[in-house]
């Protein structure tokens, strides 16, 4: 005689809106994180095309935003519809004020004449860009990259704080009167064997500018070739946890 055995099915819990778009979250939190880099990495290059489309409330509204999060010097910053992209200190107290006061040169976002700023600095403009340009070069690489050591980090990431140190200490002294304003330092290093122009100032091209562009790139490639794949192996894991799944049902 042969036992029969019933086998009962139960229907499964129905997964909650929240649930579900956390476990989407984990499995396409790259996906997330660089729209969200686009979003904020692109809104202060709209400020000055608002402002040249007249728009000027909305334009000041993106400036204000930014400038929670940066100095917003303008001998710093990139203009767009202008002659120039970049202008120095002098150019800047010629058509605004003659001053050296940070928190009255951050005011100025441009004019009809000479362009109009980039809501934020050169150095913001490189590093926040370079994270998006990672994180999109992570996508494509995920499979295959091992997370950067931490000492690989420090290593990428210090340049910018010695520049970004240099810079602050040379401020101290006033805007245009600092070491990192005329490094005279670097021309006695390499005999003056560079134009006037790359030692002084902070145009495009100029030395400062050159640091400041580089050392942003490296700090975000290094901040995202050291924290991506962790947070790949951790929100995976995370998401394929059956543990995870009943909480989240």
């Amino acid at each position: 005689m042969t036992a029969s055995t019933t086998h009962l099915s139960y229907p499964r819990p129905a997964i909650s809106r929240p649930a579900r778009a956390a476990r989407w979250l984990s499995r396409h939190w790259l996906l997330t994180a660089n729209i969200l880099l686009a979003l904020y990495t692109g809104l202060p290059w709209l400020a000055p095309v608002f402002m040249q489309l007249g728009w000027t409330g909305a334009g000041s509204l993106i400036y204000l935003i930014y400038s929670t999060q940066c100095h917003q010097l303008p001998q710093r910053s990139f203009f767009l519809f202008g002659p120039q992209p970049m202008y120095s200190l002098s150019d800047i107290q010629a058509v605004w004020q003659n001053t050296a006061n940070p928190l009255i040169l951050r005011q100025f976002v441009g004019n009809g004449e000479m362009g109009w700023k980039v809501a934020w600095s050169d150095r913001m403009v490189s590093l926040f860009t370079g994270l998006l340009a990672a994180g999109l070069l992570y996508a494509a690489l995920r499979r295959w990259l091992k997370p950067l050591p931490w000492w690989g980090f420090v290593w990428l990431g210090l340049p910018m704080v010695l520049d970004g140190g240099s810079h602050f200490v040379s401020d101290l002294a006033g805007l245009g009167r600092g070491l990192r304003d005329s490094n005279t330092w670097l021309a006695t290093l390499t005999g003056n064997i560079w134009p006037a122009a790359f030692y002084t100032g902070d145009a495009l091209g100029s030395f400062n500018s050159w640091m400041r562009l580089l050392t942003g790139l490296l700090f975000a490639l290094g901040a995202v070739w050291f924290a991506y794949p962790y947070l790949d192996a951790g929100l995976t894991l995370l998401a394929d946890q059956p543990a995870v799944q009943e909480r989240l049902q």
